[in-house]
């Protein structure tokens, strides 16, 4: 039980160091320093942390990561530089709970430490990243203050009951790397629109021309859907999509066909599978919306019911989306009149 105990423990502090480092030894240092906890007997290597030298780094550090941890951006590069540091520190702080066991026994628990912390950044750093799609700091700041509520949580209830903090971490990080393939396509998307963003800013009075052709990865993909043999007007190239039955941040393309003017084919590619959803346009409304980071193409219903797609373009391309909307909704507009022209004939023969 006792071993247990100290894995438990060893571990515990591990996940901790991976959302908050200087904030797991500040604190621990400080409550050993001044007796706050008493440290049982298989713990005493852990008297070191109430160094007043380790005290005071760990202080500055976590002083500076206060600070950057709120701003957005500047937290994804400072968690950037933390993805060795961190999983170093836990893998450490891991060791030092163990004191002095057997070379084999330190070797399996640094290694499991390390990863744990490293779990335990990555979640950290892709919820950062995704959140700084919105220029704002008041989510950066309530994360902030979260993640650190969390760290002090997490060290009183590794104090009182290692085993169960042990569970509850374990559960944390079980969710985490089922949720992990969708969380590194999103990662993905927010690194290349930055990156997009960075090196080509927009330019909306750069005329464009919508691409008549699919890239060759998504053809395929097109082939499959396009049973009544349609010919492309277009197909543009967007970063991802979200929608009825349309994954989110899956690479693909927008096409719409010469014969079926109301009717867009979302492709990409899932893996080794490809992946090809139709969307009716009829009865919806086409719009564009600029966001910080993106161009998105916003198709919802007229009547407020029904379907909602989001189509999500770099920056740069501003112009593209534009065109876009214009050039579905001369589709729409165009649907529309088709439909009330017979109808009028109809009346006037009567």
């Amino acid at each position: 039980m006792e071993k247990l105990d100290l894995l438990a423990v060893a571990l515990g502090l591990a996940a901790l160091a991976g959302i908050n480092l200087y904030l797991t030894v500040f604190v621990t240092g400080l409550a050993i320093h001044f007796h706050w906890i008493t440290l049982a007997p298989q713990y005493q290597s852990l008297e070191i942390l109430g160094n007043p030298w380790i005290i005071t780094i760990a202080g500055i550090f976590y002083f500076l990561e206060f600070f950057a941890d709120k701003v957005p951006w500047i937290d994804s590069v400072w968690d950037a530089v933390h993805t060795v540091i961190r999983p170093i520190g836990g893998a450490l702080l891991a060791i030092q709970v163990l004191g002095h066991p057997s070379p084999a026994y330190t070797v399996i628990v640094a290694v499991l430490a390390g990863g744990t912390s490293l779990v335990a950044h990555t979640a950290k750093a892709a919820t950062r990243l995704a959140t700084n799609s919105s220029p704002e700091p008041f989510s950066n700041i309530g994360l902030s203050l979260g993640e650190d509520a969390a760290v002090l949580g997490g060290l009183a209830l590794v104090h009182f009951n290692p085993v169960l903090a042990l569970v509850i971490f374990l559960i944390c990080i079980g969710a985490f790397l089922y949720f992990a393939p969708r969380i590194w396509r999103g990662m993905k998307v927010k690194i290349w629109l930055a990156w997009r963003k960075l090196n080509g800013p927009a330019d909306r009075d750069v005329s464009v021309k919508l691409p008549s052709t699919l890239p060759a990865r998504l053809a395929a993909a097109f082939g499959r859907e396009n049973v009544l043999g349609e010919t492309v007007a277009w197909a543009a190239p967007c970063v991802s999509g979200r929608g009825r039955g349309i994954p989110a941040n899956l690479f693909g393309a927008l096409v719409a066909t010469n014969e079926e003017p109301c009717r867009l084919i979302f492709v990409a590619r899932r893996g080794r599978r490809s992946l090809a959803r139709a969307i009716d346009l009829a009865g919806l409304n086409v719009t564009r919306e600029p966001k910080f980071l993106a161009e998105n193409l916003v198709i919802f219903p007229e009547a407020g019911k029904g379907p909602r797609y989001l189509f999500v373009f770099a920056r740069p391309h501003a112009a593209l989306v534009e065109q876009i909307v214009h050039d579905l909704n001369l589709r729409l507009s165009e649907s529309v009149l088709e439909e009330h022209v017979p109808a009028d004939s109809a009346s006037q023969v009567g």
